[in-house]
Parts: C-alpha cells; sequence; structure tokens
C-alpha cells in the first residue's frame, strides 16, 4: 500500500520553519498587548448562514470557495472562510456591546476555502487578525493601520506599501454599482467569465479581476471616489490626515474594494513586491453595517487580517532564521550517567535555561559533533567517572575551554551562569 499524504491546499508546516510562526506569534502578542487587544477564539465552523449574511451571498468565496456540509443534524455547516464574521457573531451572542465603550479583539487560527493552491494560497490557511468594535472615528482605522505596519516593521519587513481606498456607504455603493454596470455593460462580451457573471450581481469585483483584458478594461472604470457622499468623504479624508500625521506613506488605490461584501468607508491592503501576483500580506477596513447585519445593534466597526503563510514566506526570504539554539547540550554515557544527565537537563530547564539532551546513546565522538552543530554556548558531559563523583564537564564551545565541577555548583549562581551564558553566545 502506498504512504498517504496530505490532501490537496494543505501542507505540513514543519519544525524548522514552525520557528517563524512563533515568532511572528510572539511579536503579535506582545504589540497587541501593549494596545490592550484582547485575544478571542472561536469555533472553526459556523451555521453557513453566518457567511451568506455577513460576507454576501454574491462574492466568489460564498459562491465558489466555502466548505460546507450537513452535519447529522441535518445543519448546514461551514469552516471558517474568514475570521471578523465569526468574531462579531461571539460579540453579539455574549451581548459584548452590554458594557457599552469599544472592544478591541484580536485571533489567530486557521481559515478555509477551496481556491487553486498556489506559494502563500493554500486551502487551509492561517490569519492573525485584529477588530475594533464600536467606533466610528476615523482614528479607529487608522490605529488598526498603524499596528499592522507596527508589526510587519518589527518583524523587519522594509519593501511594503500601503495602499487605501473609500467604499461609502450604502447609498454611495449603489449608485456606483449603477455606474459600473452601465460601464462595463458595453465590453460584456470582452470580460472573463467571472466578471460576466458579476456584472449584474456584484459589479464592483470586477475591478479585482486578474484577468489581463478585464484589468485594461477596467482601467478607465468609474472611481467609487467621485461617487462618495460628503460624509464620506469627511471620513477618508480625515484618514489621509492622520495617516500623514503618523508618518505613515500610503497610495490611494481607487480600484481597491476588497472581495467582502460588509465594506464600508475605509478598505486598505498592505503588499509586497517580493510577493509576485500574491502581493497582499494584511487587508482590511471599516464594516459599520455587518453588527447589524448579523442580528445585533447598530455598532461600528473595522478591522484586519495578515495571511500567515504569505508573511512566512517574505521572513524566509530575508534569510534570517528565528531558530533559537540551546544553552546548554548535554552530553552522557553509560547508564547511570545517562539516568542523571535527564536530571540535570530537567533542573536546568526548570530554571529558566534551553537544553538539548542528546538521547542518542552513541560514542561521544558523534554526541560531541551534534553539540558542535547545534550552536550551544556551551556542552556539559558526563561519563562513568562524572557520574560517580557527581560532577560534570563544563565545556565553553566558542572557546573550548573545559573544566570539571560539581553539579550541585552550577545551581549555586544562577545569575552568573545566564550571564555566563549570555556573554559566550556573544
Amino acid at each position: 500500500m502506498g504512504a498517504i499524504q496530505a490532501i490537496r491546499g494543505t501542507r505540513d508546516i514543519l519544525p524548522e520553519e514552525v520557528a517563524y510562526w512563533q515568532q511572528v506569534e510572539t511579536i503579535a502578542t506582545q504589540i497587541l498587548t501593549q494596545a490592550l487587544y484582547q485575544e478571542i477564539r472561536t469555533p472553526i465552523f459556523e451555521p453557513t448562514e453566518l457567511f451568506e449574511r455577513g460576507i454576501g451571498e454574491a462574492t466568489d468565496i460564498v459562491g465558489k470557495e466555502m466548505y460546507t456540509f450537513r452535519d447529522r443534524g441535518e445543519r448546514s455547516i461551514t469552516l471558517r472562510p474568514e475570521g471578523t464574521a465569526g468574531v462579531v457573531r461571539a460579540f453579539i451572542e455574549h451581548n459584548l456591546f452590554a458594557s457599552g465603550g469599544v472592544q478591541r479583539l484580536w485571533y489567530k487560527g486557521g481559515m478555509f476555502r477551496y481556491e487553486r493552491p498556489q506559494a502563500g494560497r493554500q486551502r487551509q490557511f492561517h490569519q492573525i487578525g485584529v477588530e475594533v468594535i464600536g467606533s466610528s472615528d476615523p482614528r479607529a482605522d487608522v490605529e488598526v493601520i498603524a499596528i499592522a505596519t507596527d508589526l510587519l516593521q518589527t518583524l523587519g519587513l522594509k519593501t511594503l506599501k500601503l495602499t487605501i481606498n473609500s467604499v461609502g456607504r450604502g447609498e454611495d455603493r449603489a449608485a456606483y454599482r449603477e455606474a459600473l454596470v452601465s460601464y462595463f455593460t458595453p465590453y460584456k462580451d470582452e470580460l472573463d467569465k467571472d466578471s460576466q457573471e458579476r456584472l449584474n450581481r456584484n459589479p464592483l469585483r470586477i475591478l479585482d479581476s486578474k484577468d489581463e483584458k478585464t484589468q485594461k478594461i477596467a482601467q478607465n472604470a468609474p472611481k467609487i471616489i467621485d461617487y462618495l457622499g460628503d460624509e464620506s468623504h469627511k471620513h477618508f479624508d480625515r484618514v489621509q490626515h492622520l495617516l500623514t500625521n503618523l508618518s505613515i506613506d500610503y497610495q490611494i488605490n481607487p480600484r481597491l474594494v476588497r472581495g467582502l461584501d460588509y465594506y464600508t468607508h475605509t478598505a486598505f491592503e498592505i503588499i509586497s513586491d517580493d510577493l509576485g501576483a500574491q502581493a497582499t500580506v494584511c487587508g482590511g477596513g471599516r464594516y459599520d453595517g455587518l453588527v447589524r447585519e448579523l442580528g445585533g445593534p447598530d455598532t461600528p466597526a473595522v478591522g484586519w487580517a495578515i495571511g500567515m503563510e504569505r508573511l512566512i514566506i517574505l521572513l524566509q526570504q530575508l534569510q534570517q532564521s528565528p531558530v533559537i539554539a540551546p544553552d546548554f547540550y548535554m552530553v552522557s554515557r553509560g547508564e547511570k550517567a545517562e539516568s542523571q544527565a535527564l536530571i540535570l537537563a530537567q533542573k536546568l530547564r526548570g530554571a529558566g535555561f534551553k537544553v538539548e539532551l542528546d538521547l542518542s546513546g552513541s560514542a561521544f565522538g558523534k554526541q560531541f559533533k551534534r553539540a558542535d552543530r547545534s550552536g550551544a554556548a556551551a556542552c556539559l558531559v558526563l561519563g562513568e567517572a562524572e557520574a560517580d563523583n557527581n560532577t560534570v564537564q563544563l565545556k565553553w564551545m566558542a572557546t573550548q575551554e573545559q573544566q570539571a565541577i560539581a553539579q550541585a555548583e552550577l545551581f549555586r549562581n544562577i545569575e552568573n551562569l545566564r550571564q555566563e551564558i549570555k556573554r559566550h553566545k556573544n
């Protein structure tokens, strides 16, 4: 029988890559905690109606890409294709609005869409996202953009570009929709198949088409900014002013509409030229009508999501591996020595040190070679003589200095030992 492989569109994240994921999650947690965002964890599957009502039945996500099935109770269930709808459902279900004020929430986890797999795009993918629920102030839009920028820059990414647009209010989009239908209808036979279907169903999505001919036609299409009402213009102008005050560079992209029906006012993307066609690293915007659409009170909100797979590709291109070398590599041989080495390793780990215990049982020479490759600051060696005397050989890898010390001596001044480790790593 052949070996079983992962399903197309899913992939294993192996240990050497997981280090990048942990780096991102650690830095994101620090930055979001400093801004007083609270983590929320929602189920990976929800009632299908949540996404039909929230994302919009006319979108490609709902119409073509969702993993939907009937459970044993004949309920229609969908694996979440994005994170915002579930967070808003939880906000409503648990009355998080009852206390008033603004809820700053963030999440991380797996999402699912039936798309064509390619680099940076999988059918099971992962996101980190934020939602600020309860403020219509343009400062909330700029706050979430600033936090995303801070996160990506802290990770070391430099070749990034922020693009923004306004998709206005419902009445603005209704007028714009009519203008798009009027513009694209004479070109209907020249549009790609998907755009032909979208013409009357969701014409704004034609602007997102990747088809070259359709893109060329769309270049002269009406711009939504010309259909914004006074309130929408005022909001968008304030967002631009605040971004300038924070020295955050941006470009206005009049064709940026995002792929979800719930967006209002600000829409934005942070893109990287290093990702080729899959350029978007972070995308988001304001969605003032979604809470009401899903059965809650009329509540404004804004948020974003970062695609982890695409972000990891960029970090790997930086060739800055976040893999952390051990403080100690533990070498031992002989039953008594191996038992003591296990005890010593656990005690050192309990004291806050990173310790790799060689479990091979091979000759000292082979273990020493692995110690060299590990990048450890020091090697601790226990043989039969050391086990009988309750000592250990402490060898500093950079200088090859070696001394025999009592095992208990390692723990007499932990802070000094920590400083020595730091000095030898530098």
